[in-house]
């Protein structure tokens, strides 16, 4: 069975498991697939990439909002009244 390595490298359980650091460095800030009997098992994403993941989904939910909202009509408020 075939079955989709979405990761450049890829690491056994059992050597992770012996020294996730130098894993961790070998990777060099990409994300690493967690092979368990050569299947992939996880992702070991980097802090770096993680948060640079989170802020482009962020940004895309932002974005909806404001395709949903750019017809709606304005409101005129004076900035005194606030």
């Amino acid at each position: 069975m075939l079955h989709t390595i979405l990761a450049d490298a890829g690491v056994s359980i059992s050597d992770l498991k012996k020294n996730p650091s130098a894993v961790i460095e070998a990777a060099g800030g990409f994300p690493v697939a967690v092979l368990n009997r050569n299947t992939p098992a996880a992702y070991l994403v980097p802090a770096a990439a993680w948060e640079a993941i989170m802020d482009r989904l962020e940004d895309i939910e932002l974005a909806e909002i404001v395709r949903a909202r750019a017809n709606e009509v304005g409101i005129p408020v004076n900035i005194d009244d606030l």
